[in-house]
């Protein structure tokens, strides 16, 4: 039988009981906090119900019990005691209102976000991938290009933006090649390394099967190193998201980076958290979708 008396739901409890606690905070609405603390176990509650493996559902008890560690933390240094400064740190029900009356401005973010993120990161992992392969392929020109990914690689692409602003035609252009530039270098880097390093014998194997070089390179070589392809796209992923902000200040008006800058730059700091908080859930739900992908194209592995 599953412990219903653990960690998670005593912070559960204690969250809600802080409730009782007087605010020293006017007009602080407690109702988007107590939701968000019972959406929480209801969410924790379903997958004790549902969840058979022990293990995963320790972790997801874990993380819940982070969040709600968070939660009180912050309600105590905001809402409850006001120790906190009112400018810089809004209270929790303060931030999670702007979450919801802001939504369709977010979700135009996001669209606008993904437009150019994904512009930027497909048209890296199109030229990249089979870039590597060739040259991974070729020893002669692996050892010719090997020595300038250590040296171009490591370039922060924002110190390219006056250049392609100087150079492209227009702003989202410009945008568009910062997102490449920073997906583009770890997925070559990885894939090079990777058809360079595949097992010989895997290769020998085909050869002596008269294997053509299009049949080994796309049919062979490949998949063998797909695990490798597939570790670059996420860092290049995840560097894609790192430089959304950046690349939205070059001429954007609309964008999840834009939106927090925005109002960086006006000190609305509550605006600033929620944007913080939706491109984290955001970014969150990416990588989970891109883990799923990856586990199905790597399911031979296990």
């Amino acid at each position: 039988m599953r412990r219903i008396f653990n960690l998670t739901n005593a912070l559960f409890l204690a969250a809600l009981v802080l409730e009782l606690v007087p605010s020293r905070r006017e007009g602080v609405n407690a109702w988007y906090y107590i939701g968000l603390v019972l959406v929480l176990e209801v969410f924790y509650i379903l997958n004790v119900l549902i969840k058979k493996d022990d293990e995963k559902l320790q972790t997801i008890g874990d993380v819940t019990a982070i969040v709600y560690g968070i939660l009180i933390v912050w309600e105590i240094f905001t809402t409850k005691t006001d120790l906190a400064d009112r400018h810089l740190f809004p209270s929790p029900s303060s931030v999670l209102g702007l979450l919801i009356s802001e939504l369709p401005e977010f979700l135009k973010g996001t669209l606008s976000s993904f437009q150019l993120l994904f512009a930027g990161y497909f048209l890296a992992l199109a030229l990249a991938i089979p870039s590597a392969l060739v040259i991974g392929w070729k020893k002669r020109l692996y050892k010719a290009v090997n020595p300038l990914t250590k040296v171009l690689g490591p370039i922060p692409p924002i110190v390219y933006i006056p250049y392609a602003i100087a150079i492209l035609p227009t702003f989202k252009a410009a945008s568009t090649f910062i997102i490449f530039i920073g997906a583009f270098w770890p997925v070559f880097i990885n894939t090079l390394n990777g058809v360079f390093n595949v097992d010989k014998r895997i290769i020998d194997s085909a050869k002596a099967l008269s294997v053509n070089e299009g049949s080994m390179l796309f049919q062979v070589i490949l998949p063998a190193t797909l695990p490798s392809i597939i570790s670059g796209a996420t860092v290049g992923l995840v560097m894609s998201f790192i430089l959304l902000t950046a690349a939205e200040m070059i001429g954007a008006t609309s964008g999840l980076g834009w939106y927090v800058k925005y109002f960086s730059d006006f000190a609305d700091y509550p605006r600033v958290i929620a944007g913080i908080i939706f491109i984290g859930v955001v970014v969150t739900g990416v990588t989970f979708l891109f883990d799923k992908i990856e586990r199905y194209l790597l399911r031979w592995r296990k």
